[in-house]
């Protein structure tokens, strides 16, 4: 998608300054960072191929796992991935069961059983309850969605890699953090703590995270 075409969240600049004025690290941040904000693609099927694409792999690996699934279909559909052999999948670099993911959630699109205006009502627990019981889609891949497509403005990833380096890096002298630690840090960042979750991202990679 067309970089003109990709919505920034309409919060956004509320939540740098708020999270800037009350944090340090935030504040550092922000000012490091002002040069990209965070994006939706646009299209939920994307996102959430994305995410899968990403469970468990750095941000560089998914990117370019990602970038040869471009390059091998002209646009990528739910009618598109489904029919697409495996074997031309596996030389993506996807694992067989990210490949079962992927058809299975092609399969649910084309079969039509998704409908947004649902889960714009939803609360953000009650839509991650409802995305779980695709096949593949665990709470993790279900955060993405509500971060980057939903652009839902104070989801906690707890369980990302990626989110407790940065905490322990810039929050804990570079010592583990534990999830109720993380949490209680978190609790500074609220309403926005989707958006703090994406600088501390930002800080350890020089591709911005991007579902």
């Amino acid at each position: 998608m067309k970089e003109e075409q990709r919505k920034a969240p309409t919060f956004w600049q509320q939540a740098m300054d708020d999270l800037a004025k009350r944090d340090p690290v935030m504040q550092r941040l922000v000012s490091q960072y002002n040069d990209s904000t965070l994006h939706s693609r646009g299209d939920a099927f994307t996102t959430l191929v994305r995410a899968i694409i990403g469970q468990q792999i750095s941000v560089k690996a998914a990117a370019s796992v990602w970038q040869k699934l471009a390059d091998t279909l002209s646009k990528i559909t739910p009618e598109s991935l489904h029919s697409i052999d495996p074997g031309t999948l596996r030389a993506c670099g996807l694992s067989a069961r990210k490949i079962s993911y992927l058809q299975d959630l092609s399969l649910r699109f084309i079969n039509g059983g998704y409908d947004e205006t649902v889960w714009q009502k939803m609360n953000d627990e009650a839509l991650i309850a409802h995305l779980i019981q695709i096949k593949g889609i665990g709470r993790w891949t279900a955060e993405m969605f509500l971060i980057f497509y939903m652009q839902r403005p104070d989801v906690l990833p707890l369980a990302d890699i990626g989110l407790q380096r940065a905490v322990s890096i810039h929050y804990n002298a570079n010592q583990p953090v534990e999830k109720n630690k993380l949490q209680t840090i978190a609790t500074n960042w609220r309403p926005w703590r989707s958006v703090a979750t994406w600088y501390l991202w930002r800080s350890l990679d020089p591709i911005p995270v991007d579902y």
